[in-house]
């Protein structure tokens, strides 16, 4: 496969992880290019490996967490929002996911990453310690304290809210 047909096929999976890893589209969109570039240069020996495509998932992990350890990244860019009539009342959905997504954001790094792999790119936890360059039962002990924290924080956000009314 030429890097151009690996480009073409993958982008847009790459940026949609990118944008769950980041929380930002713009930002995602650069993420991405970054590191279609750097596997350009390299395109030649991540092609000869036997999963090119876990290969530039781990480069763009790798990235983003460069990326957060740079001070000048975390600005924080706000899109337009446009409003639209619709049908259906979608609303409360829009709520809940954007709340469970915030209380995602909160969590730390590898557990926030863990997450994304797992439960957004639908990932096995072989395949996300390969890209982790860690060991299965550290992707399991990250995912089992990322979701216990969900659950607290979710609990904690639900008796806050009853206590509002």
């Amino acid at each position: 496969m030429t890097f151009e047909e690996y480009a073409f096929a993958r982008t847009s999976a790459l940026v949609r992880l990118a944008r769950l890893l980041t929380g930002d589209e713009h930002r995602a969109e650069d993420l991405v290019q970054d590191v279609l570039a750097r596997a350009y240069a390299r395109w030649g020996r991540i092609s000869r490996t036997d999963r090119p495509d876990a290969y530039v998932r781990r480069m763009l992990v790798n990235t983003h967490n460069s990326w957060w350890r740079r001070r000048s990244s975390r600005e924080i860019s706000v899109a337009a929002v446009l409003d639209r009539a619709g049908d259906v009342d979608e609303a409360a959905g829009v709520a809940e996911r954007d709340a469970l997504w915030r209380l995602v954001c909160e969590l730390p790094a590898r557990q926030r990453t863990v997450i994304v792999l797992r439960y957004y790119e639908d990932l096995d936890d072989t395949s996300i310690a390969e890209i982790l360059d860690c060991s299965a039962g550290t992707v399991r002990t990250h995912a089992k304290r990322a979701l216990a924290a969900l659950r607290q924080r979710q609990v904690a956000a639900t008796h806050a809210w009853a206590g509002e009314l």
